[in-house]
């Protein structure tokens, strides 16, 4: 019998992570089955336990990693005020909102994760936290409450516009409400 090198059960983890991102923001948390996301990364169901104890234990660490892979980008942008709108505009996007499964995981898994485990819960408190942190710093608020206060409705309005704009059926309507969050968005800096 061949066995495997040491990195192999991290590699394969690390590919069943990446497939059930993909996976859970365009079937959603109960519409995606572990069977469903063991063949995405190309294993069988029997292999999911030896990665994870359960599937919100894997929700969990997808929604960990989705939000570290937002975070690295927004710190990978130059402090020069003008990134920050950049960032901004590309969340609120058309082609961001038609593609669901390389998205941002908030907009995607929301409804649900308010509706999840305390484990799922808390990967997402965790990762939200770190995101109004690092938003808030790029505000260049002196005011350490006002620029959180700030980061928070930035981050409300993002995810909530780009919800509204998956779910109407009218695509004149869905770009005008991605119009109207910009919008807003960019109010919300000027402050």
């Amino acid at each position: 019998m061949a066995r495997y090198g040491s990195g192999h059960k991290a590699q394969t983890r690390a590919r069943v992570v990446e497939a059930a991102g993909r996976r859970l923001k365009e079937d959603g948390i109960d519409g995606a089955g572990v069977s469903a996301l063991m063949s995405d990364a190309g294993l069988t169901n029997g292999a999911f336990y030896a990665h994870f104890a359960s599937k919100d234990e894997l929700v969990a660490v997808v929604l960990a990693d989705q939000l570290t892979k937002q975070l690295d980008a927004l710190r990978a942008l130059p402090d020069d005020g003008h990134s920050l709108q950049s960032y901004i505009e590309g969340y609120l996007s058309a082609s961001h909102r038609d593609q669901r499964e390389n998205g941002c995981p908030s907009a995607a898994l929301l409804s649900e994760i308010s509706r999840s485990t305390p484990i799922v819960q808390e990967s997402f408190t965790d990762g939200l936290e770190a995101m109004i942190t690092i938003v808030a710093s790029r505000t260049h608020i002196d005011d350490t409450a006002a620029a959180r206060t700030i980061a928070i409705g930035l981050m409300s309005s993002l995810i909530g516009t780009l919800q509204l704009s998956r779910a109407v059926s009218d695509p004149t309507l869905s770009n005008e409400i991605l119009a109207a969050g910009l919008a807003t968005a960019f109010r919300l800096l000027e402050k």
